[in-house]
């Protein structure tokens, strides 16, 4: 009686052809990933008059305010404005990683940063 389980029709073909897949896509991902590195993006907030740059590795590289919004007597609208254009690069560098990230991946979930098994 012939014995069930194992890799029967030629499966270790196969798994190699996976694994080579699966290491392909994860130097993509390291290649992406330093790519991204390099990439900035620059949101504002109040009509301009206030930017904030964000690096690749979610760093803020840049503020720039416009004078008018400079205002003693309004501290807080001042925070606030800072405080919304760093979270819109923030989640726009977000995006960006996402949107690179499936471009290799076709969508699947859960490779972002490195492979679950």
């Amino acid at each position: 009686m012939a014995k069930r389980g194992g890799f029967a029709g030629g499966m270790p073909g196969n798994m190699n052809n996976l694994m080579k897949q699966a290491q392909k896509m994860q130097k993509q991902m390291e290649e992406t990933t330093q790519e991204l590195k390099s990439k900035e993006i620059t949101a504002s907030a109040g009509g301009g008059a206030v930017e904030v740059t964000v690096s690749g590795e979610k760093e803020i590289t840049k503020v720039k305010l416009a004078p008018e919004v400079v205002d003693p007597d309004d501290i807080e609208m001042l925070e606030d404005l800072i405080m919304a254009a760093t979270n819109e690069a923030l989640r726009q560098m977000e995006e960006l990683s996402q949107a690179s990230m499936a471009k290799i991946t076709g969508g699947m979930g859960g490779l972002g940063g490195g492979f679950p098994f």
